[in-house]
């Protein structure tokens, strides 16, 4: 009896059971899945365009949209609020990037020191083994100063920690002079990897060449060229660059003999035109133009 008992009593709850999700199944079957508080604003729009293309796909899967499709119906609202969601996601995204970058920025500047009163005689590779005893560096940038005949330079390292052990370095005489060395308040300027050079030559050829900034618009090729020959030797190969957008101009010397160029760093600072111009090694070689093809 107990068992018999136990097999009604089973079955009775699995008839209420089939029941219940008779009734529920009825109940879902009468909701309309595109009202509304179940649509997505994107999908909205195209109710009454895409509802009887998707009326057998309610019954089969109780939703009001084909499973597989969903991604790009949901993209696909109209054009306005597809344009503005991009222009929003843009500003977003240039937002992030400008604190990225300005997040690196720092990061870099807390990485670089300042160092002043360099000889001139002194290049970047030997600035650049003095420091490494502080830890790897990164990059070393010699520029001209034109209040000093002396120069100044930035250098990074990879590690904070190493920019703050190269400040115990202040006061290294190298050269003739002792160095001074602070925290930097700038980053390097990252040089174009293109323009670097790429072979032994080109290496060569960047001793040989300066980097002249500062130069009065007025100033033509010829000009620039007649002045560093005067004051210096021989130049082999130069190119001054400069648009309507900059007040001032820039051009790269290269000359004959690497002590030309080791003199011309002494004009940093000399007026010509009406500007002083700041003069530096240059890290690009001048590579010749490539010749133009003829129009036919």
């Amino acid at each position: 009896m107990l068992n018999g008992f136990s097999n009604v009593e089973n079955g009775g709850d699995d008839e209420i059971f089939e029941k219940n999700m008779s009734d529920l199944v009825e109940i879902l079957s009468k909701l309309n899945p595109m009202a509304e508080e179940f649509v997505p604003p994107s999908l909205a729009n195209h109710h009454h365009h895409d509802q009887n293309r998707h009326d057998n796909h309610f019954l089969e899967n109780g939703f009001g949209f084909i499973t597989d499709n969903f991604a790009l119906n949901a993209n696909s609202g109209n054009g306005y609020t597809n344009r503005r969601k991009r222009n929003n996601f843009s500003q977003v995204k240039r937002r992030l990037n400008n604190r990225t970058n300005l997040g690196q920025q720092e990061d870099a500047i807390r990485k670089t020191v300042y160092v002043s009163d360099i000889d001139l005689q002194v290049t970047e590779e030997l600035l650049a083994g003095l420091f490494l005893s502080c830890g790897p560096v990164v990059d070393c940038r010699i520029c001209g100063d034109p209040n000093s005949v002396l120069r100044f330079a930035f250098i990074e390292f990879y590690k904070e920690e190493d920019a703050e052990a190269a400040l115990n370095l202040s006061g290294t005489i190298l050269g003739y002079y002792p160095l001074k060395v602070m925290h930097s308040k700038t980053a390097i300027a990252p040089v174009n990897p293109t323009f670097l050079p790429r072979s032994e030559d080109e290496r060569e050829m960047c001793a040989r060449t300066i980097y002249c900034t500062n130069i009065d618009k007025k100033i033509t090729q010829a000009d620039v060229k007649l002045f560093f020959e005067s004051l210096c030797g021989e130049v082999q190969r130069l190119r001054l660059l400069g648009d309507y957008r900059h007040s001032t101009r820039i051009a790269f010397v290269e000359f004959t003999m690497a002590e030309s160029a080791i003199a011309a760093l002494n004009c940093s600072g000399v007026v010509l035109g009406s500007l002083p111009i700041r003069v530096s090694p240059s890290k690009t070689p001048v590579r010749p133009r490539a010749p133009r093809l003829a129009m036919h």
